[in-house]
């Protein structure tokens, strides 16, 4: 018997959820996953995990086996990469996790400056609103948002700061009325973003006289800021927006800013790895890639989000289609 490879199709079939999952990605059949469980459970004498034809569900010694599993492959995993150069050498399979909006923004044109520096690495990236558990062995680096980090065992590095604005469609403005004080929110439609960081309902503007927290009742509520862009432009209401979701609106004049003097949710974006005795050079160089580039693309968007903010309060701020578009409507 293989324990070790038997090991790994135990820890696939749990992080997949199925046999029949695990199996196409290991290219292997249903079949031979079963199998491999059950001979791992005739070695060890014990049951890891209940079986049904809907789900999967591990037993207790099953969940305790599993932990050392996970790190005795990131151990064996770790010490053939570095007997093999790829220490030196980045190369193979990078799997990543980011925070939905802050991948399709920040992290997959990042992707492609680095594998221009990097060609043999390859990238699986998962995107979701969910906190990853990096212990789990599903990804090799997660890239999340956060005003600050709980103390953990994972290694961190802060890649920069970013901050969100209020905005809402040139329609909603011509029909409601732009907000002159936070105060006036009141009376206006809010669209609230649920994302782990910040409560939605909640918004805390900082500006010229300080720092004022709301609470907010609105008619929308979306956890994806793609999403909220969407309600915004079909003039739902007022949404509060990272300025890495709201730049392409506010440059084709798709989305003005509201209340310009204030910022809300300052956070930090990091870069996440489980501490572990081998870290690889894929996962080594893109930290590193990414820390000497996000700092650089943040910067250029806070100087664009200047640039219109000024041009919209010189009545400059739609783009000339728009407001064509606008005027023939």
């Amino acid at each position: 018997m293989d324990t070790l490879q038997n090991m790994r199709v135990f820890a696939r079939v749990i992080e997949a959820g199925s046999f029949t999952a695990a199996a196409q990605s290991m290219n292997s059949t249903t079949g031979a996953m079963s199998r491999a469980v059950s001979e791992l459970e005739a070695h060890l004498r014990t049951r890891l995990m209940n079986r049904s034809t809907r789900r999967l569900a591990l037993t207790s010694a099953g969940e305790r086996y599993l932990k050392r599993v996970l790190q005795i492959l990131a151990d064996v995993d770790g010490a053939e990469e570095e007997a093999s150069g790829a220490h030196e050498h980045p190369s193979g399979t990078l799997r990543m996790f980011s925070f939905a909006s802050v991948g399709q923004h920040y992290i997959l044109p990042a992707i492609a400056k680095y594998r221009a520096l990097h060609p043999d690495v390859k990238v699986e990236l998962t995107l979701s609103q969910r906190m990853p558990d990096l212990f789990e062995g599903s990804s090799d680096v997660a890239v999340v948002s956060a005003g600050t980090l709980s103390d953990s065992e994972v290694i961190s590095h802060r890649l920069g700061s970013t901050f969100s604005i209020l905005c809402a469609s040139p329609d909603y403005i011509d029909a409601r009325g732009t907000p002159a004080t936070p105060a006036d929110l009141a009376n206006h439609d809010c669209l609230t973003l649920q994302t782990p960081a910040f409560p939605a309902r909640e918004w805390t503007l900082e500006g010229p006289q300080g720092r004022e927290t709301l609470q907010i009742s609105g008619p929308v509520q979306v956890n994806i800021a793609e999403s909220l862009v969407v309600a915004i432009r079909e003039g739902m209401g007022i949404g509060m927006l990272p300025l890495y979701a709201a730049i392409d609106g506010l440059r084709n004049g798709s989305l003005v800013r509201v209340l310009p003097q204030h910022t809300l949710q300052h956070t930090n974006l990091f870069a996440l790895y489980a501490s572990r005795k081998f870290v690889d050079a894929k996962t080594r160089t893109w930290v590193e890639f990414l820390r000497a580039h996000l700092p650089d693309v943040i910067a250029r968007d806070e100087a664009l989000l200047k640039e219109i903010t000024q041009q919209q309060a010189s009545g400059k701020g739609a783009a000339p289609s728009e407001k064509k578009a606008r005027a023939s409507r």
